[in-house]
């Protein structure tokens, strides 16, 4: 594959798993199979481009309060080592199984992200226009804004979180795809954290869940910087473009443009995987 080719390709994908709090590799680890890239080479790639798209909308996402710090290191811990031991195992994996565990693994979120209606969290008129946004200090909640309104939340069920989180590792460690497409809707849905806080809080430290995964990569032999560097060039510009277009979404369309996204994915891997 052409080295412009593979930019383009980081960049639409970091732009897409931005505004959906996904992940780019989700989307950009699939296409690179489909084209014909072996799984060994393609999820190095695919974690190099979670990490740029990662540091690019962090900032934007930071300064407007939606990125909650200590949830976002809470479900980490658990996705790091998940994504340790995937990463370890991914060799031994056969490529048809992997391709089927990714395609039901983006089932099951794109369902979670279609199954509920409207919004969980909203805004609330005892928290008015002055009322500074950002997360609780010390606790699992915070506030942010939307539109001209703060919506307040408190994260639930942390256990369980952090066990789909973990599995969310495994995955990402196993594919090389970030895991943002199993940890979004694992915040989202279960622990009741806003579709807007989740999918920013997620694109933040899928930065971490990609470092942790391609340290072990590196120590097996297995990165390919020449093509890596085209893709991280295109996440980046991908990264910043989907943070500035995810602030102006809604939490319904932030939602709903997640499900779709891995409904695509879905379809494109298990397809792969049937006629492989």
């Amino acid at each position: 594959m052409s080295l412009p080719v593979l930019a383009l390709l980081g960049l639409l994908a970091a732009l897409a798993g931005s505004l959906g709090g996904i992940g780019g590799a989700t989307l950009l680890v699939p296409a690179l199979l489909v084209a014909g890239m072996e799984p060994t080479v393609a999820a190095p790639i695919g974690l190099m481009v979670v990490g740029a798209g990662s540091l690019a909308s962090g900032a934007r996402q930071l300064n407007e309060g939606l990125v909650h710090h200590r949830i976002g290191l809470t479900v980490e811990l658990a996705a790091s080592v998940g994504v340790v031991g995937g990463a370890l195992a991914s060799t031994q994996v056969p490529e048809q199984l992997l391709a089927f565990v990714l395609a039901g693994a983006a089932l099951v979120g794109a369902v979670a992200a279609f199954a509920r209606k409207g919004m969980r969290n909203l805004p609330q008129a005892a928290f008015g226009e002055e009322a500074v946004t950002g997360e609780w200090p010390g606790t699992l909640g915070g506030q942010y804004r939307l539109g001209d309104q703060v919506v307040p939340y408190q994260a639930r069920r942390v256990p369980l979180g952090m066990v789909l989180c973990l599995g969310a590792g495994v995955v990402a460690g196993l594919s090389g795809v970030g895991g943002g497409f199993l940890k979004t809707p694992a915040m989202s849905e279960v622990m009741h954290v806003p579709a807007k806080v989740a999918a920013a809080t997620t694109t933040f430290t899928l930065g971490l869940t990609a470092a942790t995964g391609l340290l072990v990569y590196a120590g097996q032999g297995r990165l390919e910087l020449r093509e890596g560097a085209a893709a991280v060039l295109g996440a980046l510009a991908g990264g910043l473009l989907g943070a500035r277009l995810q602030s102006s979404i809604s939490p319904v369309t932030a939602r709903r443009l997640t499900g779709a996204l891995l409904l695509v994915v879905a379809a494109v891997v298990a397809t792969r995987a049937v006629l492989a």
